[in-house]
């Protein structure tokens, strides 16, 4: 169902602390997270091996978890250390700790075979933690499946008709054709739309009412990340050869994390690197994302709806579907690799 080992984002650094254990369903399994008195994170399944109790109804003492219902002590590696009446530790009292990264801001789990946890795999999203971006971070709950979200953001071409008074702009947006590259873990998309109104987010943060060159320049990359690269110039200035000396720019983070088969978290932000001490344009930036990102959510919600009615529906691919097609195509193969080297162990 899930592809399992690949690094996928379990929260927000700031969400877990050492005060109380942090509970996120991921890839239909519950995981409690908690921080240890050196910083780092520890990741264990939030059920107590006695009673199957979730253990993030527990609470911290000294940097070890204690399951509420009968009192079962872990530590920082999964090894129960107490068992209130008990001295001998019954085999299966121990748990399986997740491998887990915190990198730029944001928590990264492997829920798979941890010997191939290997953090030089993570995407890097160096404006997170750098001081010369500003951004809001933020988190949204989906009743989707994460493969309706992906498709989403891998056909930019909806901006116009879902955004149209948001992120979007004219429809004429809608007509401008991606350049798609393969990458071996996903794709590379760049999307360019010369001498146009500028879109509608832009114009509130900076007042431009002048027509710009616009890029977005992303990879999309396995289970489901996206880094982006975009911004708008004064039409005519050449940022498309490189000169953004007139130009705003933007840094996107967003992560699909699946939380069920019909459920996701999406973990997002938009950085700017201009007016880095008015913390107004980071406050109107990220509002209108946010604005443009609920109307993504009441669209994809009604169409899963639509969806569930009639699970036999079989989807029209158009030419916009390319990326979408083409990573679909790449989760399949690698959720048959899974089965392939799971039957073979």
């Amino acid at each position: 169902m899930f592809i399992k080992n690949t690094w996928y984002v379990a929260a927000w650094a700031h969400e877990i602390t050492e005060a109380a254990p942090f509970s996120r369903t991921l890839l239909g399994k519950p995981v409690v997270m908690w921080r240890n008195a050196d910083g780092s994170i520890t990741a264990l399944p939030d059920r107590c091996p006695h009673r199957g109790a979730p253990l993030s109804q527990g609470r911290i003492e000294q940097g070890q978890l204690r399951c509420m219902y009968h009192g079962m002590l872990f530590n920082s590696d999964g090894a129960c250390t107490h068992i209130p009446g008990q001295s001998r530790m019954p085999p299966g009292a121990d748990l399986q700790r997740f491998p887990v990264v915190e990198r730029n801001k944001w928590v990264w789990i492997w829920m798979g075979d941890p010997e191939l946890a290997d953090p030089s795999l993570i995407p890097d999203t160096f404006w997170l933690d750098s001081p010369d971006w500003r951004y809001r971070p933020d988190y949204m709950h989906y009743q989707v499946n994460y493969l309706l979200i992906s498709d989403n953001l891998l056909d930019f071409s909806h901006l116009a008709f879902v955004h149209e008074k948001t992120l979007g702009g004219s429809a004429a947006y809608a007509e401008v054709r991606s350049e798609i590259d393969k990458l071996p873990n996903g794709l590379h998309i760049e999307r360019w739309h010369m001498d146009s109104t500028p879109a509608p987010f832009v114009t509130n943060l900076v007042g431009w009412t002048h027509n710009v060159d616009r890029w977005n320049i992303y990879d999309f990359v396995m289970p489901g990340i996206l880094l982006m690269d975009s911004g708008s110039a004064r039409a005519g200035t050449g940022a498309r050869q490189g000169n953004r000396s007139e130009a705003v720019e933007f840094r996107s983070a967003q992560a699909l994390t699946p939380e069920t088969e019909h459920s996701s978290h999406y973990f997002f932000s938009q950085a700017h690197n201009f007016s880095l001490d008015d913390a107004s344009v980071t406050d109107n930036l990220h509002a209108g994302l946010l604005a443009g990102f609920k109307e993504d959510w009441e669209m994809l919600h009604a169409q899963a709806r639509v969806l569930d009615l009639d699970p036999d529906f079989k989807m029209m691919p158009l030419g916009v579907d390319t990326a979408l097609g083409y990573f679909r195509a790449l989760v399949n193969k690698n959720l048959a690799a899974e089965r392939k080297l799971s039957a073979a162990a």
